[in-house]
């Protein structure tokens, strides 16, 4: 019998998953290195979507040390990718929310304290190893810059030229259309359709004060189309921070979940998503908007 992959790959997402990385990895603390070691593992807790870093406790360079206070309440907000995936934790939930049995820590530098920075599963697979909260450090891989959270070596974002006709509209206002678009397929998520700044009625729409970060293509800053609710935060454009970017730099695309999208004539289905307008207290999106999820 045939096995549909992305099914295996949702399948996991109860389970404590790890996978070693080759690159080198350096994270820094108040302008000083706590890691710099070629053998970090990628950890993914039960029910994460994301990936954090773990580090060979021995090769630290900082001491970890009992917390210095009661450790923080962290909320724990709930998301699925698709309507019929498993409940996950949207990666706005925060690092102190543990799935997995173990132990929290302060890293200790010798002029900063990240209190409650790092974690000790009690896992015998994990031994030796600790997980450092991506947010309180600076981190490399190699000598770039990362942000957001570590590359998940099994999910793509690949990036194809297009001459089909596409078209999005709200409310029946048209708001874009193009035979210029560039199509970014990536794993688990809908087509976005990025698409030339002089294609769309970007002077029907108010730029937003909000951003977001990607960990495989930059910074995004975003925009609403007033006076609707699926208007909000609707539309967003990248930065050039990231090279592997390239094709979408300062391209514009649109939330398909809240538009009406029409490829080659053809009006396209609104996915059901992360992204999605939240629909009420049984929502699937109950936990709205991830200002630090990748799949945009």
């Amino acid at each position: 019998m045939a096995t549909k992959l992305s099914g295996v790959i949702l399948g996991t997402f109860p389970q404590l998953r790890f996978e070693p990385t080759a690159k080198r990895i350096r994270a820094s603390l108040g302008g000083n290195t706590v890691v710099d070691t070629l053998h970090a593992w990628l950890v993914w807790e039960p029910k994460r979507i994301t990936p954090i870093f773990a580090v060979p406790e021995a090769e630290l360079l900082a001491e970890l040390t009992p917390p210095g206070g009661p450790a923080a309440d962290v909320p724990e907000l709930a998301v699925r990718l698709s309507a019929d995936s498993l409940p996950s934790l949207d990666p706005r939930t925060g690092f102190g929310r543990y799935t997995t049995p173990g132990e929290q820590l302060d890293v200790v530098t010798g002029t900063t304290t990240a209190a409650g920075a790092a974690f000790r599963p009690d896992d015998p697979d994990l031994a030796g190893y600790v997980v450092l909260d991506f947010a309180a450090f600076q981190w490399r891989e190699d000598d770039e810059e990362i942000i957001g959270h570590p590359r998940d070596p099994f999910h793509r974002v690949d990036i194809r030229a297009s001459s089909l006709s596409v078209e999005v509209s709200l409310d029946q206002v048209p708001l874009a259309r193009t035979n210029g678009a560039q199509l970014l397929y990536e794993t688990l998520l809908p087509v976005r359709y990025y698409i030339p700044p002089e294609d769309v009625r970007l002077d029907l729409m108010e730029e937003s004060p909000k951003r977001t970060v990607c960990p495989y293509k930059g910074e995004a800053r975003y925009w609403t189309y007033p006076g609707t609710e699926d208007g909000r935060n609707v539309a967003w454009s990248y930065d050039r921070r990231f090279r592997d970017a390239a094709q979408i730099h300062g391209l514009v695309s649109f939330f398909n979940e809240r538009v009406d999208l029409t490829v080659d004539g053809v009006l396209q289905p609104r996915p059901v998503t992360p992204w999605s307008r939240p629909q009420g207290p049984g929502s699937l999106l109950r936990a709205g908007r991830a200002g630090l999820f990748r799949g945009r």
